[in-house]
């Protein structure tokens, strides 16, 4: 098969790009620069110089695809600009739908994420859960915008698009939130965490096959939560803190970072202040949770996750590696 992926210079993407390549695909992979997808080029992709923004960049190389993979996001809490959410996810996302149905592509996948859930309020929620309250950060909105505004209603006039739905996605590499605060703990500088705070987290590989068992096996129409069990930051810290023999943070109430937001909110109007001090950083600490159920992903397309051990286990100790070497 041959297959069109966005964002594959990306974390998640990156590991969707091996896994089909693996398999024997053919992949071409879209890049906004040639020069930073060296080691897509290296595993055997076709690598096409394009942009989601710009939807003729994309239609040569997509044309007689046997799928797509839309993978490609912006993700930035605390961001300087998050009108960037708007174009990438909402209006990229529009991009690519309307040139897979006006090419008439057979079948897509589509990378959304629990965040369009915003805080689930301690509930682990399934497929048919809409939030409908205000978000959390401007990520949380333009993906929930992209789902439920784009992907959707494109969805109900035909379109056969697989959505999926990752949550904390970790492993090595990993350029998020948690992975900064992972890093920033094995160098000695995180010193709390709050409690309360929890994720369904997933290994990248994991999620990265979920992609392609959507791509295979996915209803198109449906949406899946390909995510793992349920685990607190605490509990993720405490894997971290066993593996690498150290301590772990302390974990201190959530409403210590709930109260200090609207502070910074303020602060942000006079002044600019570390991303980690800014109003939705501290918003998505505050006691928050990013929960939902993978069981329908688990009976329908096989999924399974690696135990959450294993694979946090296999991230300290190369992260580890990497600070040894000076990384």
């Amino acid at each position: 098969m041959r297959y069109f992926l966005t964002g594959g210079t990306g974390f998640v993407g990156g590991h969707v790009a091996t896994h089909l390549l693996d398999a024997g695909h053919e992949v071409v992979a879209l890049a906004r620069q040639p020069s930073k997808a060296t080691a897509l080029d290296a595993a055997g992709a076709e690598v096409v110089e394009g942009d989601i923004l710009d939807p003729e960049t994309m239609r040569e190389p997509m044309a007689g695809v046997d799928g797509v993979f839309h993978v490609a996001g912006w993700y930035d809490i605390g961001a300087d600009d998050p009108t960037l959410g708007d174009r990438i996810n909402v209006e990229g996302t529009r991009n690519v739908l309307e040139l897979m149905a006006d090419l008439d592509v057979p079948k897509g996948v589509y990378t959304s994420t629990l965040a369009v859930n915003s805080d689930t309020g301690g509930q682990v929620v399934d497929e048919s859960y809409r939030f409908a309250g205000r978000h959390l950060t401007a990520y949380d909105r333009t993906k929930w915008e992209a789902h439920y505004e784009v992907a959707e209603p494109m969805v109900e006039d035909g379109l056969p698009l697989v959505t999926v739905m990752p949550g904390l996605v970790y492993g090595p590499g990993d350029t998020s939130v948690f992975g900064d605060a992972l890093r920033d703990y094995l160098r000695g500088a995180l010193p709390v965490i709050p409690r309360g705070v929890a994720y369904s987290p997933g290994h990248v590989e994991d999620i990265a096959r979920a992609h392609v068992l959507a791509m295979e096996a996915g209803t198109p129409g449906e949406s899946y939560n390909v995510c793992g069990e349920p685990a607190t930051l605490v509990d993720l810290f405490d894997i971290v803190a066993d593996v690498s023999g150290r301590d772990p943070p302390r974990a201190v109430s959530p409403a210590l970072f709930r109260a200090l937001a609207p502070v910074a909110g303020l602060l942000e109007r006079v002044v600019t202040l570390p991303k980690e001090y800014r109003a939705e950083s501290l918003r998505v600490l505050g006691g928050v949770t990013y929960l939902g159920d993978n069981s329908k992903a688990t009976a329908e397309l096989g999924l399974d996750h690696r135990p959450l051990r294993t694979g946090v286990a296999a991230t300290v100790e190369h992260e580890l590696a990497r600070l040894a070497d000076g990384a």
